[in-house]
């Protein structure tokens, strides 16, 4: 609370003297438009509905210079949480804060949920690394930039895996206790075929403005009316990622081909750009009640498209792993993850953009035993990334 009071005080310096009843009163939030910040942040108080309004009405000047101050000084976590506790003051501090805070792609920062959405930094890798717990089949994914061994990197996504009788699916969560589809924290999925050489991923919402979805012909919706009009029904598939089938099991390097349904090529052209989700969609109880379904054995998810890209002569981005060199002394396949990978399997990889580009767009390798490093880049988003490495974990006898 001391940094916020300074820095308002620098303002105060600069803008004039302002009453200071209004910052005296504590603040946080406790409903579905007032979120709730934990109690150890340097931020977080209760606030009453008196106070609130205090801190609503502050001058649109004075308030904006506060932010922007706070934004600026909170580069890296756990300091920038004071960011995402201003932004749950009120209504208005909200839509400021929302103003002023870049997506990574410029800022090269995450703060809040949509930035997992967005695509990361163009001029360099983000760098992350990602948990497993094989006793549940779960997986963690927390932003760190220097240590994968400090265990208070910042928690982004965590994925539990299900085995069905014909595929095996990876459900993608905000929360970490709770990995469901129910709820306003699943954000996707990821789903193999039977022999586990072919995975496509699915976004719980829109991946880009005016994407249209054609349900199963197997699906019937009861109650069409009363479906939350801003959610339509069904999963929309970002991306396609197949791997060879390999007769040489472990000894040789997997063989993994990405197709970005929803990132064009161009993207990665100067001037070129990424359809960008600006917000998380969530339904609200109030107004969407649950929806039955009726489903027939039928039903495959394989059915399902996404709609075209902005233009139709955009051609969908295509990533493929790095070829490995062979080593003579060491006798294994080699690549240079700069330090970042330290630990040999059959699990590591590189993916740059095909065919024309060596810029690594995401890397992912072993430190150690469940402990792997993930750093990813423009044009592919966290969400897009953390999925593409979870098909490493679906170990089949078509791809070994």
């Amino acid at each position: 609370m001391s940094s916020l009071k300074s820095i308002i005080q620098d303002v105060k310096g600069e803008l004039g003297s302002i009453s200071r009843r209004g910052f005296d009163v504590r603040f946080g939030l406790r409903s579905r438009s007032q979120r709730v910040v934990q109690d150890n942040s340097p931020l977080a108080v209760a606030v009453d509905a008196l106070g609130q309004s205090y801190w609503a009405n502050m001058p649109p000047e004075l308030l904006r210079e506060v932010l922007m101050r706070i934004d600026a000084s909170g580069e890296t976590w756990p300091i920038r949480k004071n960011v995402v506790a201003c932004a749950g003051v009120c209504r208005s501090w909200r839509q400021m804060m929302k103003d002023i805070v870049r997506t990574p792609e410029i800022s090269t920062k995450l703060t809040f949920p949509i930035s997992l959405k967005q695509p990361g930094p163009r001029n360099s890798l983000l760098h992350c690394y990602l948990k497993r717990n094989r006793s549940n089949n779960t997986y963690y994914l927390y932003l760190n930039s220097n240590q994968v061994s400090n265990v208070d990197g910042k928690f982004l996504l965590a994925a539990r895996k299900f085995r069905r009788p014909t595929c095996t699916e990876f459900i993608i969560t905000l929360n970490s206790v709770d990995i469901a589809k129910e709820g306003s924290t699943y954000v996707g999925k990821l789903r193999s075929n039977f022999l586990g050489t072919k995975f496509t991923i699915y976004d719980a919402q829109p991946p880009k403005s005016g994407a249209t979805v054609l349900k199963s012909r197997s699906i019937r919706l009861i109650n069409i009316k009363h479906i939350y009009p801003k959610i339509p029904v069904g999963y929309y598939p970002v991306a396609h990622i197949s791997y060879e089938l390999n007769g040489l099991g472990s000894r040789a390097p997997r063989k993994m081909h990405c197709i970005m349904d929803t990132i064009p090529a161009c993207s990665l052209e100067v001037g070129g750009v990424v359809p960008t989700q600006t917000e998380l969609l969530v339904s609200c109880p109030d107004t969407s009640p649950s929806t039955s379904f009726v489903r027939s054995k039928s039903t495959r998810v394989d059915n399902f498209h996404s709609g075209p890209l902005t233009e139709p002569k955009d051609e969908m981005l295509v990533l493929k792993n790095k070829d490995p060199t062979w080593h003579q002394q060491r006798q294994c396949w080699c690549l240079n993850f700069h330090g970042r990978v330290t630990v040999a399997s059959v699990k590591n990889f590189q993916l740059v953009a095909y065919p024309n580009h060596d810029n690594i767009i995401l890397q992912f390798g072993k430190v150690d035993r469940d402990l792997y490093t993930m750093d990813y880049r423009y044009p592919i988003s966290t969400f897009q990334a953390f999925a593409m490495c979870l098909t490493s974990f679906d170990t089949k006898i078509a791809r070994e």
